[in-house]
């Protein structure tokens, strides 16, 4: 009778631990939102592009240059003998001013004055940090920036709104190396 009570009690044991099933949501999310959101990021970004591409035509005094950093570039004194520019670790002095494509300004030179700038160090606009790593000391260059390599889609909560492409004109003044 004990050892029926014992084997009675191991098979108990035995067939009631079995392994937990996963629990299925009721209702199966999909991805429909995320790639609607992305088709219509696209479409923005087409947009401004084209925007842009037809305002550098129109632009008949400048020959403008396309960085594989997505902005353009124009420049408008290029100095040809000095060789060096900016490096990683690099601080640099600039001066620059922030417009939109129509000459309507945001900031002008006076108002932002002479930056230091620690190249890659710190934070900038994403466009003009890899702009000013294409520049020669003394160099002035003009940049045609997207708002998704400006200020994208808060602005800089002040002057410049959402989804704003801007135009900075860069003179590079100083260049400290590490």
């Amino acid at each position: 009778m004990k050892n029926n009570a014992i084997l009675f009690l191991c098979l108990v044991l035995l067939f009631s631990c079995k392994e937990q099933e996963a629990r299925r949501p009721i209702v199966q999310k999909t991805t429909t939102i995320l790639s609607e959101t992305l088709d219509q990021k696209k479409k923005l970004i087409a947009l401004e592009n084209n925007v842009i591409e037809n305002y550098i035509a129109q632009d008949s005094t400048k020959h403008y240059n396309v960085a594989s950093y997505g902005f353009w570039y124009s420049y408008i004194i290029q100095k040809i003998e000095e060789t060096q520019t900016p490096k990683l670790g690099d601080v640099v002095e600039i001066s620059y001013n922030i417009t939109d494509l129509y000459g309507n300004v945001f900031y002008t030179k006076d108002e932002l004055g002479i930056k230091k700038y620690k190249i890659d160090k710190e934070d900038f606009i994403p466009a003009l940090q890899e702009g000013i790593k294409l520049m020669k000391l003394g160099e002035i260059i003009t940049f045609v920036i997207p708002s998704y390599r400006a200020f994208g889609l808060v602005g800089d909560e002040h002057k410049i709104g959402i989804n704003k492409t801007i135009k900075s004109t860069v003179k590079l003044i100083k260049i400290i190396k590490k």
